[in-house]
């Protein structure tokens, strides 16, 4: 860490800390991913300030572990190259628009849902309702409204796709071992399989992961980038 750049290296100190501060803040009966993470914007649950907090927040030690060696083994090439004020700037935009689409995402995908909520406690528990080609119980519906409502987005995934983006932009060719495979990648491969596959698990899958939050990373990190590289500022220490 002697050699990391001041923004990488207390990029990761602050996230190590609010994790540590999390588990110390439950033995004490204080949730607080609840509190610091983006909670959907219909909750009562939601703040504004949330949209910067939540990428602060990490839901377990896998978690924080892999968002901090992509910030600390990419982020500090792009800090080199630009400076620290204009990475900062970088990783806290792009992770904020992350929280943006995310929460546009979930009222795009949740509405109809969340609208139809009051209706399922008036069925028996058991009684089987279809939405949008999908059949639950009552019961799980209302679970399911439930988990929407109290459920906040945590972690700095959304920044760290942003930063995979610009590497791969800035550096389309640099090769990169990436485990399980054999032989190295180039990096704009590497970009364009990650955007293709969180796209593809953002529709099909429902494993409780932000992928939509990861693809906002992405593509608020692209257009800052192709706005700066319009400008003649890409590899500027500058705005």
């Amino acid at each position: 860490m002697n050699n990391t750049p001041p923004v990488t290296k207390n990029l990761i100190i602050i996230n190590a800390l609010c994790f540590m501060a999390t588990i110390v803040s439950e033995r004490h009966g204080l949730n607080l991913n609840d509190l610091m993470g983006l909670h959907y914007f219909e909750s009562e649950r939601f703040r504004l300030y949330q949209l910067f907090t939540y990428m602060f927040m990490h839901s377990g030690f896998e978690h924080i572990f892999f968002n901090m060696f992509a910030v600390w083994m990419f982020g500090r090439i792009l800090e080199t190259v630009w400076g620290p004020q204009r990475f900062l700037f970088f990783y806290i935009l792009c992770g904020m628009g992350a929280g943006i689409v995310q929460e546009v995402t979930q009222y795009f995908e949740f509405m109809p849902l969340m609208h139809d909520a009051a209706q399922f406690a008036t069925y028996p528990a058991d009684t089987v309702i279809p939405i949008n080609g999908t059949s639950r119980t009552a019961s799980a519906w209302l679970a399911l409204c439930e988990q929407i409502i109290s459920v906040p987005t945590v972690g700095a995934s959304g920044a760290v796709y942003a930063i995979l983006m610009a590497f791969g932009m800035l550096f389309p060719n640099q090769e990169i071992f990436i485990f399980p495979l054999p032989i190295p990648i180039k990096a704009k491969w590497l970009i364009i399989g990650y955007f293709v596959l969180e796209l593809g698990m953002g529709i099909m899958s429902h494993d409780g992961i932000a992928h939509f939050a990861h693809l906002g990373g992405m593509i608020f990190g692209f257009i800052l980038i192709m706005y700066w590289k319009k400008k003649g500022t890409l590899h500027g220490k500058y705005f």
